[in-house]
C-alpha cells in the first residue's frame, strides 16, 4: 500500500512541478469576506451527492457559508490530480485519503495550508479541546516538519466505549484462545495454566479420540488443537505468551515490539523466539498442533470447529467459531512457559489519518471554513455523518439520552433497504473523529463489540503485565519510507517463511540460527529498520509533549 501511495504522491508531485503557475511562488489568496467555497472530495458509490445532505445544509447554516459540493465515487484520484497538476485548486479537498508524504509534499510547496495557526479554542474549540485530551491524536497528525496539513480522522473502539476508566482498543489482543470444557470435565482434567499443562491436555484429547467419544464424529476425527498460521485473530501467535512474547500480525511491522523503556526491538531473532519454534515443534510433530495449520482458511477453520472436531483453537470470539457447541468451551488462559515466563503483547489500535480534510492556498478566508469543520467534532455530529440523521438512523434515545441505531427489521420495513444500505446512501466522507467515549455518551455501540470489549477488559487485560505497544499513528519522513519499502516485506517474509519450517521440521540449529540472524542483519535491513522504527517512536513521543 505504501508503494502505491508513494507511486500516486509521485505522479501528483510532478505534475504539479510541470504545470505552468504552480508552486509556493504563488502566495495563499486572503478573502476575510468569502462566505461560499469550492470543495472537491470523495463519496460512497450510494450517496446521492452532499448538496441535499441535511445534516451538512445545517452546519453551514451555522456558520453563514454556502458550499458547493463537487464529490464523486470513481474516477476520485484522477480529477484530484489534474486540479493540482493544472493549479486550479478548490479551496479545499475533502474525502480523498492523502497520505502523510502527500500531505508533506503538497504542504511544502504551498498547495496545502498549515493548519496549525487556527486549531485554537477560538476557531475550532471542539477540535481544541479532543487534541489537549488526546494528544496522540495531535501526535498523529503532525508532520516531521511540526506542520499540520490535514485534519484527523479516525473511528476508535475501546473499553472508554463500554464505561471503562481506561482506553483500550478492541484490537489490543487480537486472539482470544478457547479450550473444550466439556471435554475435560468428561476426562477429569482442569483448565490448563501452563504450556506442559496444555500439552499433557491435548494428548489426552488426542488419545480419548474426543470429538469421536463425546460428539459422535467420526472414529479419529479429533484435532486437539487447531488454529492459522500468523494469523490476524486466528493464528498460533497467543500461545508464544510463553516465552516472553506475543508476535501478532501487526500493522506497523510484524515482529516488532516496544518495550517499557521506549526501546523498539524484533523479536524475531531473540534466544526466546528460537526456543518458542523449537519448543512447538515438538507439538507439530505429536500430532497435537493441524498438521494443515499452514494452509487452511479460516473458513476451513470454522468448519472443523463448528463440527466439533477442534478442542482448542482462537478466534475473536466463542459463539461464532463454535457454533453450536459454543456453551461447552470457556476462555483458555494466557499461559504460562516451560521457565516461569509468561508475557502478552498488547497491539495498538486503528490508525488516525489527516489526509481526509486539507485546505489549499486558493482560500481567502480558511478561519471560517475550518469553523464549519470544527462542528464535525462534535460526538452527536460526527455520528449522523458516520451512519445518518436522526430520525433516519438513529430512531430514540435510552435513558440516559444515548441514541439507538435502526434495526435491520426497522430499515427494510420503513426504506426497503437494510441499514447497512442507508448508512452507506447518508454517510458523508471526511475528516470524522468518532472517539471511543462517544459510544457511551451519544450512540450505542454494537452489541457484540460491547461484549468482546467486556471479555477484553474484564479476563484478558488483568494478564497483561507491560501494556506498552508500538503505536499505528508514528509519522515517517519520506527517507524513512524508502527504507521501509526497501526492506519491510523481503524482512516478514524471511522471517515468517523460516518461522513455519522450524516449526513443521524442527530446529533451528547453532549453524541455522547464526545464519539465520546474519541474514537479518547483512541483507534484510534489520539494524536498518529499527532505526527508521525508533527514531519515528521518538518524534512521536516528542509531540506528544
Amino acid at each position: 500500500m505504501k508503494k502505491t501511495l508513494k507511486s500516486f504522491a509521485a505522479v501528483l508531485m510532478a505534475l504539479t512541478l510541470a504545470a505552468c503557475g504552480g508552486g509556493s511562488s504563488s502566495a495563499p489568496a486572503k478573502d476575510e469576506n468569502q462566505k461560499e467555497f469550492e470543495i472537491i472530495g470523495g463519496q460512497s458509490a450510494l450517496s446521492p451527492g452532499y448538496t441535499d445532505n441535511e445534516v451538512l445544509n445545517k452546519l453551514q447554516e451555522n456558520v453563514g457559508i454556502k458550499i458547493n459540493w463537487n464529490t464523486m465515487s470513481d474516477s476520485l484520484s484522477e480529477q484530484v490530480n489534474i486540479h493540482i497538476a493544472g493549479n486550479e485548486l478548490p479551496d479545499a479537498f475533502q474525502g480523498v485519503g492523502f497520505s502523510n508524504y502527500d500531505l508533506t509534499r503538497h504542504g511544502e510547496d504551498g498547495t496545502f495550508i498549515d493548519l496549525t495557526p487556527y486549531i485554537n479554542a477560538d476557531v475550532m474549540p471542539n477540535l481544541t479541546a479532543i487534541l489537549d485530551a488526546h494528544p496522540e491524536i495531535r501526535a498523529a497528525i503532525t508532520m516531521d516538519n511540526g506542520a499540520i496539513y490535514g485534519l484527523p480522522s479516525a473511528e476508535q473502539m475501546g473499553t472508554a466505549g463500554i464505561g471503562k476508566p481506561e482506553d483500550y482498543s478492541i484490537f489490543a489482543v487480537p486472539q482470544f484462545s478457547m479450550i473444550n470444557k466439556a471435554w475435560l470435565d468428561e476426562l477429569g482434567l482442569e483448565i490448563p495454566t501452563t504450556l506442559d499443562e496444555l500439552h499433557d491436555v491435548l494428548k489426552a484429547f488426542k488419545d480419548n479420540d474426543m470429538s469421536h467419544t463425546y460428539y459422535g464424529n467420526d472414529a479419529g476425527s479429533t484435532i486437539p488443537m487447531s488454529t492459522g498460521y500468523d494469523q490476524w485473530c486466528w493464528g498460533q501467535n497467543i500461545f508464544y505468551a510463553g516465552f516472553g512474547f506475543t508476535n501478532w500480525i501487526n500493522d506497523v511491522c510484524d515482529d516488532l515490539v516496544l518495550d517499557k523503556t521506549g526501546k523498539v526491538n524484533f523479536v524475531s531473532d531473540d534466544d526466546n523466539y528460537r526456543a518458542a519454534v523449537t519448543y512447538f515443534h515438538d507439538w507439530y510433530a505429536e500430532g497435537l498442533m493441524d498438521l494443515e495449520m499452514f494452509s487452511q482458511k479460516d473458513s476451513q477453520l470454522i468448519s472443523k470447529c463448528q463440527q466439533g472436531k477442534v478442542g482448542v483453537s482462537t478466534w475473536w470470539y466463542i459463539e461464532e467459531l463454535m457454533g453450536d457447541h459454543y456453551k461447552d468451551y470457556v476462555f483458555l488462559p494466557v499461559l504460562t512457559g516451560p521457565d516461569g515466563t509468561k508475557n502478552v503483547t498488547v497491539r495498538t489500535g486503528g490508525g488516525t489519518s489527516s489526509g481526509q480534510l486539507s485546505i489549499t492556498k486558493a482560500c481567502g478566508n480558511p478561519e471560517l471554513l475550518l469553523k464549519f469543520y470544527d462542528q464535525w467534532y462534535d460526538g452527536e455530529t460526527v455520528m449522523q455523518l458516520q451512519y445518518g440523521p436522526i430520525g433516519v438512523f438513529f430512531t430514540g434515545q435510552d435513558e440516559n439520552g444515548v441514541w439507538n441505531s435502526i434495526t435491520e427489521e426497522e430499515a427494510k420495513a420503513k426504506f426497503g433497504k437494510g441499514a447497512g444500505e442507508i448508512k452507506s446512501t447518508y454517510e458523508v466522507h471526511g475528516p470524522k473523529l468518532i472517539l471511543s467515549e462517544y459510544y457511551s455518551k451519544n450512540f450505542h455501540m454494537e452489541d457484540r463489540a460491547v461484549e468482546r470489549l467486556e471479555d477484553l477488559y474484564n479476563y484478558w487485560l488483568p494478564q497483561v503485565d507491560d501494556k506498552s505497544t508500538y503505536p499505528i499513528d508514528c509519522v515517517f519522513t519520506q527517507e524513512e519510507l524508502d527504507t521501509i519499502d526497501m526492506y519491510k516485506t523481503d524482512f516478514q517474509n524471511y522471517v515468517a517463511e523460516n518461522e513455519g519450517l522450524w516449526i513443521k521440521n524442527g530446529g533451528p540449529t547453532d549453524e541455522e540460527w547464526q545464519a539465520y540472524k546474519d541474514n537479518l542483519v547483512n541483507s534484510l535491513g534489520m539494524n536498518e529498520l529499527l532505526k527508521v522504527y525508533q527514531e519515528a517512536y521518538d518524534r512521536y513521543k516528542a509531540n506528544l509533549k
